[in-house]
């Protein structure tokens, strides 16, 4: 695997389980804790969100579904 898809795939797993510590998280959080910009939080949070991890219930604020999850 490509150094820079193991950093992306680490990055994400690090977002959702911050996602999941908090409950529910902005857009602009997620930018602040992980140091990027807003875009590259969007495309991350695509990732999630299609995979059923997260949702948006209102613009730009996120949290967990209920999907069960296994993370190594």
């Amino acid at each position: 695997m490509k150094p820079s898809t193991d950093r992306m795939l680490t990055r994400i797993k690090s977002m959702y389980l911050y996602i999941k510590q908090k409950g529910t998280v902005s857009t602009k959080e997620l930018k602040d804790e992980f140091g990027t910009t807003e875009r590259t939080v969007q495309r991350d949070l695509n990732v999630l969100e299609y995979n059923g991890l997260v949702s948006s219930s209102e613009r730009g604020i996120w949290s967990v579904t209920q999907r069960r999850t296994k993370v190594s």
